[in-house]
This record gives structure tokens, C-alpha cells and sequence, in this order.
């Protein structure tokens, strides 16, 4: 009478063994990612920290990464601001430029607001400005002056330069004494069809009248 073999008794344990080394090494990938990860967090983290100015952040040697952030968030929020003040002087200058060029009005010494003493009166007489210029066939700026006591609605102006087929890229305004500058820049739609300046000179002209 022939006699089975049995199955050997450590089949069971060695697939046991096979799925715990399976688990254990897949847990030290995890571990070697994640090591990683924090490597290049810390590294963005420290070459974020070494842009900003020791003067605003004094303390970068102790700092934690936490702290670098917050600093750094402050210090960004910061130049934004800066820079929404320095696009509001240059746009007030070259309104002011205009302003010049077409009235004469000269505004060599200037008050705490920015406006020329000797020429306040005449900022104030003067009647609404309307320049448009076109650099090139598909992109154009616009500016206007306008008193305080009758300012110009700017979505009026944005309506009437998007239904002549402009695309507006910024529009920023300052106030000068009495008036108001408005400068928008904007492109065409269609370089093919381009903008027409004349026609939005005129209907701008018509709308500041």
C-alpha cells in the first residue's frame, strides 16, 4: 500500500515570512520618501528665507520653518503694496505730463497731495483730458483727466473701449489735487482687425463732454 508524502509544515511560514519582508520594505520606502520630502521643504524653505533683507528678518538663523513662512508672506505682501504705490506715482506722473502738454499748466513745486500751487486754480478750470495713443496696431493707452466734482464713470470708458474691440490689460487711477487721472492700457482683440483709435478718441471725447 503506497503511503502519501505529506506537504512540509513550513510552506505556510515561509509565504508568512515573504509578505512581512514585502510590508517591512515598502514601509522603509515610505519612510526614505518621506525623509526626502522633508529634505526639500526645509531646502525651499531656507532659500526662500535667504531672499528676504536681514533687516526684515533679523532672527533667519533661529527661525523655524514655519516662522520663515510667515515672514516671508509678510515681507511679499509687503513689496506688493510698494509696488501698487510706485504704479499709482508713475501713473499720476504721466498724467500729470499730459496734463502739462496739453493746458500748459506748470507743476514745478508741488504740496503734500501732490499738486502745484500755482497751478491749482487752473487744475481745477481746466476741462476733462482725453489722450489715446497706439503704440502699435494692437495694443493702445488711454488717459483722462477729469475733476473731482464730476468724476468720469470708468466702466463707461472700459464699455466703450471693449465694445470697439480692446482688451483691457490694467487700468490704475490716481487724484492730484482736484483732479482725477485715469490711466488704461489695453490691447486688440483681433490683431487682424486692430483697434481704431479715432473712433474711441471720439466717443471717449463725447462721453467726458
Amino acid at each position: 500500500m503506497a503511503v502519501k508524502a505529506k506537504p512540509a509544515r513550513g510552506g505556510k511560514r515561509n509565504r508568512a515570512s515573504s509578505g512581512t519582508a514585502a510590508a517591512a520594505m515598502i514601509l522603509v520606502e515610505k519612510k526614505d520618501s518621506e525623509k526626502e520630502r522633508r529634505q526639500r521643504m526645509k531646502a525651499l524653505c531656507d532659500k526662500l528665507a535667504s531672499l528676504i533683507p536681514k533687516e526684515h528678518n533679523p532672527h533667519a538663523d533661529t527661525m523655524t520653518q514655519l516662522g520663515s513662512l510667515d515672514v516671508a508672506a509678510s515681507y511679499i505682501k509687503k513689496l506688493k503694496e510698494r509696488v501698487d504705490e510706485l504704479q499709482h506715482k508713475k501713473a499720476a506722473a504721466q498724467a500729470a505730463a499730459t496734463l502739462r502738454g496739453v493746458s500748459g499748466i506748470s507743476m514745478a513745486i508741488t504740496t503734500s497731495s501732490g499738486a502745484s500751487l500755482d497751478g491749482v486754480k487752473k487744475l481745477e478750470a481746466s476741462a476733462p483730458v482725453v489722450e489715446v495713443r497706439q503704440p502699435d496696431d494692437s495694443s493702445m493707452e488711454v488717459r483722462l483727466i477729469c475733476n473731482t466734482e464730476r468724476p468720469i464713470k470708468l466702466h463707461e470708458v472700459i464699455t466703450i473701449l471693449e465694445e470697439e474691440g480692446a482688451d483691457i490689460i490694467n487700468a490704475n487711477h490716481s487724484v492730484v489735487g482736484h483732479k482725477i487721472f485715469y490711466t488704461i492700457y489695453s490691447r486688440a482683440f483681433s490683431t487682424r482687425i486692430g483697434i481704431d483709435d479715432s473712433r474711441i478718441s471720439e466717443r471717449l471725447g463725447a462721453l467726458v463732454r
